[in-house]
């Protein structure tokens, strides 16, 4: 794997301005990399600071990171995968916004901005407010650049919450109603997702039903619909398959 190019000296910010937030970071994977190529902390922190211009890093901050004590920026987990021949995203937890997808793919912001469409300016304040705006051209040219999942996609365009929504509506009330609705959110076959929303229903009922029947009483009953209505959007993609965009 080919180590990414050096970068200009960035260390922290100190200024008033809003930092963004530090990347979920893998700490296991990068102890298991690092001992894989043989390295010592202070080691990993000599490359960060001679390839990639990060004088402030040294063999304790490694230890930090790895012991889950602190975690690194953009720019630190960028540098860092350089020196453990690796992808940024080998050393990410799974990534769930815009940045966050970006940054697993080594992706500059202008890469992305430029990708889709819109001004630098407007792309950052998109990832900085966790707020996707674009047209359908726009959304399938951000999906095809970041590599995303059509689940990856209505969760970093923010549109988990009214899908868990309109899926809690459907398994508790008639989920016929509910197949435009989550179509239009969803572009996904009209048959399979009124197979999905069929089962999910069927499924939701007869939890419910069978809760009162093993005499339970409302508290089980009313304490089992709940779990099942919080993970509703993991179910749902569970039952579609996933789905890709």
């Amino acid at each position: 794997m080919r180590r990414p190019p050096a970068q200009p000296n960035q260390p922290p910010d100190r200024s008033n301005r809003r930092n963004p937030p530090a990347p979920p970071f893998n700490a296991p994977a990068a102890r298991r990399l690092r001992a894989g190529l043989n390295m010592g902390p202070e080691h990993v922190a000599y490359g960060m600071r001679a390839s990639y211009g990060l004088p402030y890093v040294t063999g304790d901050l490694v230890v930090a990171w790895e012991r889950e004590l602190a975690s690194p920026n953009s720019n630190e987990l960028t540098a860092l995968a350089g020196v453990l021949w690796c992808s940024p995203s080998e050393l990410l937890g799974k990534p769930r916004t815009l940045r966050e997808h970006r940054i697993a793919r080594g992706l500059a912001p202008e890469d992305v901005a430029r990708a889709v469409g819109h001004e630098l300016g407007a792309y950052l304040r998109m990832e900085e407010n966790d707020d996707w705006h674009g047209n359908d051209r726009q959304s399938a040219a951000l999906a095809e650049a970041l590599g995303l999942t059509l689940p990856d996609f209505i969760t970093v365009t923010g549109r988990d919450a009214k899908l868990g929504e309109l899926l809690r509506s459907a398994v508790s009330t008639r989920w016929q109603a509910y197949v435009r609705p989550v179509g239009k959110m969803v572009p996904l076959d009209r048959r399979l997702l009124e197979n999905a929303l069929q089962e999910l229903h069927q499924d939701y009922q007869g939890q419910m039903t069978a809760t009162l029947s093993w005499g339970g009483g409302g508290s089980d009953s009313s304490a089992a619909g709940r779990e099942f209505l919080e993970r509703i959007v993991e179910r749902f993609w569970a039952t579609v398959g996933g789905g890709t965009t």
